[in-house]
C-alpha cells in the first residue's frame, strides 16, 4: 500500500462508504465528498468515506500525478492507494486488495456501500434502507443491487468486456453493476476468504459473483438500485428527472457538475413531485 488509513473505522462506524476512482478523476472524487459521500451522521448512523486508487497508467504524468492525489490525501485523508496499475483490468486487483484490507482494519464496521465516482448516491434511503433491514433480522446474507441474472460473456473484441472463449464459455453466475451495491460486514468478510481461492478474472462485478456463487448467496436485486440510467440503457430525458432521483438509492451515471446539481436539486424542499409514475 502507498497510502492507508487504518483509523478511519476507530470509534463508532455504521457504514463505509468505499468509492472506486482513479488518480486523474479529482473533480469526480471533489463532487462526491461534497455530496453523497460526505462524512456525516444520519439517523443514528455514522458514515465515513474512502476512495479506491492504484497508480497512473502508462504513458501518463505519473510523478506529477502521484505528487497531487498525495497532496489530497493530506488534504482529506480518505484515500487507500496501491502499488499496482489502474487499468480497468486491475479493477478485480482492487477488490480483492479491498476486501483483504476491510478484513484487517474495518471488521467491525456492520455495512459497506461500494460504489463508482460518477454515480448519484440518495444516502438517507440507502440508511432508511439499512434499518428497514436490521428491523427485519435480514442483514448476515445482505448484498443488493442491481443484479444482473444470466448474462453471457461479451465475443465483440472491440468491447472493453470481451472475453475469449477459452477463458469462459457458460453464462455468468448472478453479479452485481458495478456502479453501486449495498452489503453487511459478515458477506464481505467471508467473501474475502472464498477471495483468495478464487481465480482472479479480469472483470470485477463478475469476479464477485463467482466468489459469491461459490459462497452460495445469490445477490438480491433491488429496483432503487439503476446502474444502468433511471430508464435502461435509453437516452431520455427522464434519466435527469430529480423526482425519480429522490425515491431511488443509485443511479449511474452522472458527471460531476451534474451531481452536484441533482444533490441540491433533490434535497431541495420546494421540489413538487405530484404526478406518480411507474418505471420498471
Amino acid at each position: 500500500m502507498l497510502l492507508n488509513h487504518p483509523e478511519k473505522c476507530s470509534g463508532d462506524v455504521d457504514i463505509l462508504v468505499v468509492v472506486k476512482s482513479v488518480i486523474e478523476e479529482h473533480d469526480r472524487r471533489e463532487a462526491v465528498r461534497q455530496t453523497w459521500g460526505k462524512e456525516q451522521e444520519i439517523q443514528g448512523l455514522k458514515i465515513k468515506t474512502l476512495f479506491l486508487l492504484g497508480t497512473p497508467a502508462t504513458g501518463k504524468d505519473a510523478r506529477n500525478l502521484q505528487a497531487l492525489v498525495q497532496y489530497e490525501d493530506r488534504t482529506y485523508g480518505d484515500i487507500l492507494q496501491w502499488d499496482f496499475m489502474d487499468t480497468f483490468f486491475n479493477l478485480t486487483l482492487k477488490e480483492v486488495n479491498f476486501l483483504r484490507w476491510f478484513n484487517i482494519y474495518c471488521s467491525g464496521v456492520p455495512f459497506i456501500f461500494k460504489g463508482d465516482d460518477d454515480v448519484f448516491v440518495h444516502t438517507k434511503n440507502l440508511v432508511e434502507l439499512i434499518g428497514f433491514r436490521v428491523e427485519e433480522n435480514r442483514v448476515e446474507n445482505l448484498i443488493l443491487g442491481d443484479t444482473i441474472f444470466e448474462a453471457k460473456p461479451i465475443r465483440n473484441q472491440q468491447s472493453k468486456y470481451f472475453i475469449p472463449k477459452d477463458l469462459y464459455d457458460k453464462r455468468y453466475p448472478p453479479y452485481l453493476g458495478g456502479g453501486g451495491f449495498l452489503m453487511s460486514s459478515q458477506v464481505a468478510r467471508r467473501l474475502f476468504v472464498v477471495s483468495e481461492s478464487v481465480e482472479l478474472y479480469p472483470i470485477d462485478d463478475v469476479f464477485l459473483g463467482m466468489c459469491l456463487q461459490k459462497l452460495q448467496i445469490v445477490p438480491e436485486l433491488h429496483l432503487g438500485f439503476r446502474t444502468f440510467g433511471i430508464i435502461k440503457r435509453k437516452v431520455t430525458p427522464l434519466n435527469r428527472e430529480p423526482c425519480f432521483f429522490r425515491n431511488l438509492i443509485v443511479v449511474h451515471k452522472l458527471f460531476p457538475q451534474e451531481l452536484m446539481r441533482m444533490w441540491n436539486l433533490v434535497r431541495n424542499e420546494d421540489l413538487s413531485c405530484a404526478r406518480h409514475v411507474v418505471i420498471d
